[in-house]
């Protein structure tokens, strides 16, 4: 399952994330992590909830979606437990326009992880809703 948070800039989709991540400790029976583009709000999160920095990696900042896809392979093929990954500031993470087909073919590849590997993702997008493309909207909450 992909779960998209939908919102301008400064509209508190961070927020709610922060927010719905360290809610689903009380539900997610695996491992949760959390990408950013940064250590902003690292300390935001519970402990449990393990915080990757992707600026750390080659992938942090101006990173392609095969990129950001090989990263969270990556991750999935060495820990079986992850059952849920969030990522913030996506549009910061992934610079490719969210209406071209890459980012299309991305969220493709990004369905089939998810039921591989029981594994959801919840994932905030710097758009208005009525800017994006019919793909994305159907993941919005």
């Amino acid at each position: 399952m992909i779960q998209i948070i939908l919102g301008d800039k400064g509209s508190g989709k961070t927020k709610r994330l922060i927010d719905l991540v360290n809610e689903s400790l009380k539900n997610e029976h695996g491992d949760i992590i959390f990408i950013d583009d940064d250590k902003r709000y690292m300390y935001d999160l519970r402990h449990e909830i393990r915080f990757v920095d992707a600026s750390e990696y080659p992938v942090g900042h101006k990173c392609a979606t095969t990129e950001m896809l090989g990263f969270l392979c990556g991750m999935l093929s060495v820990n079986f437990d992850i059952s849920l990954i969030a990522m913030d500031a996506f549009m910061k993470l992934v610079r490719t326009p969210l209406d071209s087909p890459e980012m299309e073919a991305f969220f493709q590849a990004l369905e089939g992880l998810s039921q591989a590997h029981h594994c959801k993702f919840l994932i905030s997008v710097s758009a208005s809703a009525d800017a994006v493309p019919e793909f994305v909207k159907k993941y919005t909450i």
